[in-house]
C-alpha cells in the first residue's frame, strides 16, 4: 500500500509544474510534521494511562490526582447505585482513591488493550483488575474498558470507568442490594 502510495505521488509530482511541485512539497512536510506531532502526544497520553495504573498499584492517591486537570470528571456510568458515581474536580479524585487503599492487601490492573484514538487526546483502554481483599477474603477480579480524555497539557480531563456490576457486588458481597 505505502508503495502504491509512493508510485502515485512520483507521478503527480512529475506531471506538476515547479510551483505546484514546491506547494506539493510543503503540503507533504507539513503533514509529516503533524503526524510526527500527533504521534508524540499520543505516546505522551499512553504513557500517563499507564502511570495512572501504577498509580492505583502503588496506592499513591496523590500521584493519581497528579495526573488529573483541576476541573477533571472521574466517571463509572454502571455505579448501579452501590458502588460511588465518581468525583469531580482533583482533589475530590483524590478523595476518591485516598480512603480506598486501606481497605485492599493489593491490586493490580493488568492492561491487555491500549490504544489512541484518531484524536490522541483520547486513549482507550481494555484491561482487568485483580483485588486481594484484607484478611485472606479471597479475590476480586473483574474486567475493564475505559477512556482517558486529555486536555494540551498532557492532564487528564475525564476518566471513564466501565465495569459488570454485577460481579462487582458479587465480589463485594453486596449482590443483595442490587433491586
Amino acid at each position: 500500500m505505502r508503495q502504491l502510495l509512493i508510485l502515485f505521488l512520483m507521478i503527480l509530482i512529475s506531471s506538476c509544474t515547479n510551483s505546484d511541485t514546491e506547494k506539493l512539497q510543503t503540503e507533504m512536510q507539513q503533514l509529516k510534521e503533524t503526524h510526527k506531532m500527533t504521534t508524540e502526544i499520543a505516546i505522551n497520553n499512553k504513557a500517563s494511562v499507564k502511570a495512572f495504573f501504577k498509580a492505583l498499584e502503588d496506592e499513591n492517591a496523590d500521584a493519581i490526582a497528579n495526573l488529573f486537570a483541576e476541573d477533571a470528571q472521574h466517571i463509572n456510568p454502571y455505579h448501579s447505585g452501590l458502588f460511588p458515581e465518581g468525583a469531580n474536580g482533583k482533589e475530590a479524585i483524590k478523595s476518591y482513591w485516598a480512603p480506598v487503599f486501606p481497605n485492599f492487601d493489593s491490586m493490580t490492573f493488568p492492561i491487555e488493550e491500549l490504544y489512541a484514538m484518531e484524536d490522541p487526546n483520547m486513549v482507550f483502554v481494555k484491561y482487568s483488575g485483580h483485588i486481594k481483599l484484607k484478611n485472606n477474603a479471597g479475590v476480586y477480579s473483574n474486567d475493564y474498558y475505559s477512556t482517558f480524555k486529555f486536555n494540551s497539557e498532557g492532564k487528564i480531563t475525564e476518566y471513564v470507568e466501565i465495569f459488570n456490576p454485577i460481579v462487582a457486588a458479587r465480589g463485594f458481597g453486596l449482590i443483595d442490594k442490587i433491586k
